[in-house]
């Protein structure tokens, strides 16, 4: 009786110590995977120390891929990578909030669009930090987070909708132009500070820009405009992020500490996982 029970409490030993080498090799590859979306996508969930919970970095960089493939030779985000990816944050709870870091020069206004609209309706704590720049359809994805820093050296170019190729010289045309910067005007006024005769003005400036139309405001300009929240770095992003998440649930980073206080008292007195030929060798 003796050696049967001997020999069950080794067989569960031996389980535990396979499942443990499973889970290892599981969380390599993930590892893995995570890297290298953050090198091709320029996304990825970061995680912290034990009592910071995990977030989502997203890269928006260059121009806004709209339905059209632009040129191998021209840095750009396409929004069938952004949308899905922002679909899957909204369903993941481990996730529990985003941090958005904008450089780009604008793009497709209605991929744009899609993109901050997806954004925006993100149930889960959102930070924005503009760096280099957030120009055209930049602006509503900027504004889109919960809350919005730039840098001090950063500029956002406000001006009006244009269309590259061939345009009837029509009313129609007109009007829908006015329609589309409608669209883009109400979504900043809605998720930021800015009044919109105001923004409306910034866009139709002629005085501001030597070869077009509209402004271009420089750092603390956005925040005194009321479109950006704040000036600042990658810190205060994170503080603020942080914050947002604690707020939001207090129980949280307490939580995590806890979490992992419980797996280091399980794990004490575990013996090392036995590897393939170990066994074997005597070892």
């Amino acid at each position: 009786m003796e050696d049967k029970k001997i020999n069950e409490e080794t067989n569960e030993d031996n389980d535990e110590q396979v499942s443990e080498e499973i889970d290892k090799e599981a969380n390599i590859d993930k590892k893995e995977f995570e890297f290298k979306k953050m090198q091709e996508l320029g996304q990825g969930v970061l995680k912290g120390s034990v009592n910071k919970p995990a977030i989502h970095l997203l890269n928006i960089i260059g121009e806004i891929e709209g339905h059209i493939v632009l040129p191998q030779n021209t840095k750009s985000t396409k929004y069938e990578h952004v949308l899905p990816e922002l679909a899957a944050i909204e369903n993941n709870d481990e996730i529990k909030g985003v941090l958005i870091l904008l450089n780009t020069v604008g793009g497709d206004v209605e991929a744009g669009l899609a993109i901050s609209e997806l954004i925006a309706s993100i149930s889960k704590p959102t930070v924005s930090l503009v760096l280099g720049g957030s120009h055209s359809i930049g602006g509503p994805l900027a504004v889109a987070a919960n809350y919005s820093f730039i840098v001090p050296s950063a500029t956002m170019i406000i001006h009006p909708v244009r269309m590259s190729g061939t345009i009837l010289g029509i009313p129609q045309t007109f009007e829908y132009f006015e329609r589309m910067q409608e669209r883009i005007l109400d979504f900043i006024v809605r998720n930021s500070n800015v009044q919109k005769d105001r923004l409306r003005n910034l866009m139709l400036d002629t005085g501001k820009l030597a070869k077009d139309v509209g402004s271009i405001l420089v750092g603390i300009e956005a925040v005194h405009e009321g479109i950006i929240d704040e000036i600042g770095g990658i810190h205060e992003a994170f503080d603020k992020l942080y914050q947002m998440i604690n707020d939001r649930n207090p129980d949280n980073f307490e939580n995590n500490v806890e979490e992992n206080n419980e797996k280091q008292v399980k794990n004490k007195g575990k013996k090392p996982a036995v590897k393939k030929g170990d066994k074997k060798q005597g070892k």
